[in-house]
């Protein structure tokens, strides 16, 4: 029987003196007796215990002692969960050469839905990160553990090319073999090694099986009779070899029918599936297989989860700033995207960087398309207005340009482009109101915002602003999408926009949304092309005042 009593009376003696060794031996000795009769409570509060002794090693008191104890808790946990799993297999390494322990923070998210799909609380996960942040990698070291756990079941790793399958080959065998570096053998000490062939990319563990503990192969070798991954895991890392097959439709189809037909099949019974990559296109196979997921009635109730970390967050900051250098900072990946908007192929920055697909046929706007300026506004303007598509959150976007107008040219100087609630995106609109001295507003009424600008205004009043609000309706007989389009012109032609470097996140976002707006097909959100229609209506309308003139006859 628990004694629970017990567990909880040491636990306070570790609150008591976090830095006593003694207190966290007693506990881990009766947790590791204890994980036979209930293993879910013994691990739990291991967990717990490792958290505590990671506070107190950092007090930097008798470290040895519960570095010590720290390492058997890891251990302990391994063979179960990926986390300390991770943890624990680098720990001969020196700290800064690690791969687990610096990205850790941004990865942990990654780790925990593949434990989750390991544990079958998932059927299967689609991940998406920029290039170069430890994707790959952290695949190498999951299936180090995948094979190590239950060496019986086949898996499956494939690519679109031999190249990245040899690389992740050698990756995971140099895990099991290096042992003056990985503790793999100590996690697992009951496996064996027992079989290679790195001529055809295949590995046993324990036993040696008709279908290997692990097989890689790209998407164009053999997989039809050699490979199988029953009740095992079959990752699918960069199917599209780059941009040059993204853009091609046929490609696509292509290498869609060969994951269909060839790599698919290959999973059976409880076979979990793992899709990685850069998200090129709506086409690629990660993509298609998704829309399967979500919209094929037969698929209801399937768990699939979908992971995208962008390389900037929604503060315009790196998201893999990892310690010792070993990732990419701000300025990185700002200048990366400087590069792709000179070149003219933001849709790439967005599918590489940001995993956000965007198809280039049909796209209204290009970079290329519009004017700039450096930030610097001429003098003395005609007039300063915004136009704002309201929402109140829930996905949709409050996109409101703000406008220097002098005679035909609009300068673009600021954005309101949030898709947080009225709270948010309100006082952000009285805010740019104040910065910019504006002097007109147009809001599109539709049923859903009636109320935005009677709020819009009484904020206004409360800072003592009078202003022009008007609203205005949409044309019942014109589609968003006609009405984007036959401003679009004027918007190439008129509108000056702030050139890259110069621009808020919200203003980057603001113009990615511009860039992705297609004429044929969906699109996720119009928002911000949507404003910019309402601003060249508000820039250009003609008045419908009654002219009286001379009798012609």
């Amino acid at each position: 029987m628990i004694n629970e009593k017990l567990v909880s009376k040491i636990f306070s003696e570790i609150k008591k003196a976090p830095s006593v060794p003694g207190p966290y031996s007693d506990l881990f000795g009766y947790l590791r007796s204890i994980e036979g009769e209930d293993f879910g409570y013994a691990h739990d509060k291991n967990k717990e215990m490792r958290t505590l002794l990671t506070y107190a090693i950092g007090l930097r008191y008798n470290v040895p002692e519960l570095f010590s104890v720290y390492k058997k808790s890891l251990l302990f946990d391994a063979p179960h969960y990926l986390d300390p799993y991770l943890l624990y297999l680098e720990l001969k390494r020196e700290p800064e050469r690690r791969f687990y322990q610096p990205r850790r923070n941004v990865l942990k998210p990654v780790v925990d839905a593949l434990q989750a799909l390991a544990d079958d609380e998932l059927d299967e996960l689609f991940l998406s990160m920029p290039p170069r942040v430890g994707k790959t990698s952290l695949m190498i070291f999951y299936m180090s553990w995948l094979i190590g756990r239950n060496s019986e079941n086949p898996n499956l790793y494939c690519s679109y090319t031999d190249t990245i399958t040899k690389a992740f080959y050698g990756g995971v065998l140099e895990i099991l073999q290096d042992k003056d570096t990985y503790s793999w053998h100590e996690v697992f000490p009951m496996a064996k090694l027992v079989q290679t062939n790195a001529a055809d990319e295949t590995l046993n563990i324990d036993r040696r099986k008709h279908y290997p503990s692990l097989t890689c192969r790209s998407i164009d070798g053999t997989i039809n009779g050699a490979c199988d991954a029953q009740d095992g895991v079959i990752i699918a890392d960069d199917l599209v070899s780059g941009i040059e097959e993204a853009l091609s439709k046929d490609r696509l189809i292509s290498k869609w029918g060969k994951v269909d037909n060839n790599l698919i099949p290959r999973g059976k019974g409880k076979t979990k599936y793992l899709w990685i990559g850069t998200r090129w296109s709506v086409l690629d196979p990660a993509a298609v297989r998704l829309n399967v997921l979500s919209t094929d009635e037969k698929y209801a109730g399937y768990r699939y989860k979908v992971i995208n970390l962008p390389a900037l967050d929604e503060n315009d900051e790196s998201n893999f700033a990892y310690p010792y250098g070993v990732g990419f900072d701000t300025l990185y990946y700002q200048r990366r995207r400087a590069s792709f908007e000179r070149n003219n192929d933001l849709a790439s920055w967005n599918a590489q960087y940001m995993g956000e697909p965007i198809e280039r046929e049909g796209t209204l706007f290009l970079p290329a398309d519009f004017k700039y300026y450096n930030g610097e506004l001429p003098e003395d303007p005609d007039r300063v207005f915004m136009a704002i598509d309201p929402a109140y959150g829930g996905g949709d976007f409050v996109a409101g340009p703000i406008c220097y107008q002098y005679d035909d040219d609009l300068y673009i100087a600021d954005v309101v482009y949030d898709d947080n609630d009225k709270t948010v995106t309100l006082p952000m609109i009285v805010s740019a109101v104040k910065r910019h001295g504006i002097q007109a507003i147009q809001i599109e009424a539709n049923k859903s915002t009636l109320g935005y600008k009677d709020e819009l205004e009484r904020l206004l009043r409360d800072e003592g602003i009078k202003i022009n609000i008007m609203t205005k309706t949409a044309p019942p007989t014109t589609s968003k999408v006609n009405r984007i389009f036959d401003k679009a012109p004027d918007i190439r032609e008129h509108c000056v926009f702030l050139e890259s470097g110069k621009r808020s996140r919200a203003y980057e976002a603001f113009m990615a949304n511009i860039y992705s707006f297609k004429v044929f097909g969906k699109n996720k959100h119009d928002d911000a092309p949507d404003s910019m229609a309402m601003l060249i209506d508000m820039a250009f309308r003609r008045s419908d005042r009654p002219v009286v003139f001379k009798r012609p006859f």
